[in-house]
This record gives structure tokens, C-alpha cells and sequence, in this order.
């Protein structure tokens, strides 16, 4: 199963490499939101500081839901997909090995680029830290509800509305823990432990019910 997962993450991998342009838009979008607030606001401090966590974690959840809706649907059209099923692993490495591929091209960039986010909102060190840490667990959470609803909404019309009805509702619990642990760093004697805890929660529940719950949903989108 090792093996399937490692082929099928650099067959993703190797297709967004030919498709550039799709992968940079998530990053190219989410420094564009970033960058915007500072200069529409002004450069007061405290007040830079005060919406950073809150702007960080919208822009990264927007970002993250560029990509949900090719993220099957490439391989749905031209029947890779139908194909892919058929082979003898299990279709939750299948899942896996997409959804790890995209959070390698969508998150991970992310997460990389939070230390200029801080130059540009003027954070202290154990903020960006705590930014870093909090993006970097709950971005694999954004990628793994979102292969779901990527799943449910395929070959649907108007399917990337109805994407967004669906997971961004789900998104709500990672936004407020993922922000508020950011903010609570900058608190003195704030529990920032117990916010990073219930992320790394979210990441291991995500983990082992995400994956099974979009495969059931490919077999039927298929059938």
C-alpha cells in the first residue's frame, strides 16, 4: 500500500509540475489577500497585529478551496479515475495519496511563507511561530473535509458552489482554533498548547474518517 500511495502522490505531483499556473494561483492568491489588508488599513501596529490571525486564516481557507474542485475532477473526465478504482489497493490510498499530494502543493507553500506574513503584520517571533504550527496542522484538515466534498460534488453542474455550501461549514471549527491559537501567543500565559492540541486532534480524526468517507463517495459518483 506504501508503494501505491508514493506513485500515486508523484503522478499528482508530476501533473501539477506541467500545470504551473494552477498550482502557483493558490499561493499567488493567498500573499495577494495578505498583502492587501496591510495597505488598506494603514500601518497602525497594534491594529496590523490584532486582525493578522484572523486575515491569515480566511485567506488560507479561501486559498485552499482554489484547488478542491480539480481535484478529481481531471482524472474523472478522462476515466483515470474509473480506472484507478479498479486497481487491487484500497481506495482510501488512492484518497490519501491525492489529498497528500494536494496539501504538498496547496498547504505546505502556505505554512512556508508565514514568516513574511509576519514581516508584513509586524508579529512578534512567537506569534509567527505559533501561525507556523497552527497552519501547519490545520491546512491538512482543510485538504482532507474538502476531498470530500471534491467527492460529493463530482460531475455535479454547478459543482463548485455547491463545494463551498458544503465544507465550509465544516471549515468553521479549524478557523476558530487555528486563529485563537495565533492570538492567544500574543496573550501572556495564554493556553496556546490547548489550541494546538485540539488541532492535532482534528488532524488525526480527519485522517482516519476523511479518507474512508471520500472513497465512498468516489464509488458512487463513478457508478
Amino acid at each position: 500500500m506504501l508503494g501505491a500511495l508514493k506513485i500515486i502522490v508523484l503522478r499528482d505531483l508530476m501533473l501539477a509540475m506541467r500545470r504551473k499556473t494552477e498550482v502557483l494561483t493558490t499561493l499567488f492568491f493567498f500573499i495577494i489577500v495578505i498583502s492587501l489588508f496591510p495597505l488598506a488599513i494603514g500601518s497602525d501596529k497594534q491594529l496590523l497585529i490584532k486582525i493578522a490571525p484572523g486575515v491569515v486564516w480566511v485567506a488560507a481557507l479561501l486559498a485552499s478551496m482554489l484547488a478542491l474542485e480539480r481535484l478529481f475532477a481531471a482524472d474523472y473526465d478522462d476515466g483515470t479515475l474509473e480506472q484507478m478504482l479498479l486497481i487491487p489497493q484500497p481506495v482510501f490510498v488512492l484518497v490519501s495519496g491525492k489529498v497528500l499530494a494536494h496539501w504538498l502543493l496547496t498547504g505546505l507553500p502556505l505554512v512556508l511563507v508565514t514568516p513574511l506574513i509576519g514581516l508584513q503584520y509586524q508579529l512578534p517571533d512567537i506569534a509567527v511561530t505559533t501561525m507556523m504550527l497552527s497552519l501547519l496542522l490545520g491546512t491538512p484538515v482543510l485538504s482532507l473535509i474538502g476531498a470530500i466534498g471534491a467527492a460529493l460534488t463530482l460531475g455535479v453542474r454547478g459543482g463548485g458552489i455547491l463545494l463551498s455550501l458544503l465544507i465550509l461549514p465544516l471549515y468553521i471549527p479549524v478557523l476558530v482554533y487555528g486563529s485563537g491559537a495565533v492570538e492567544a501567543s500574543m496573550l501572556f500565559g495564554a493556553p496556546v498548547e490547548a489550541y494546538l492540541m485540539l488541532m492535532t486532534a482534528f488532524v488525526i480524526v480527519a485522517i482516519i474518517f476523511a479518507p474512508w468517507a471520500t472513497a465512498a463517495a468516489l464509488k458512487i459518483a463513478v457508478e
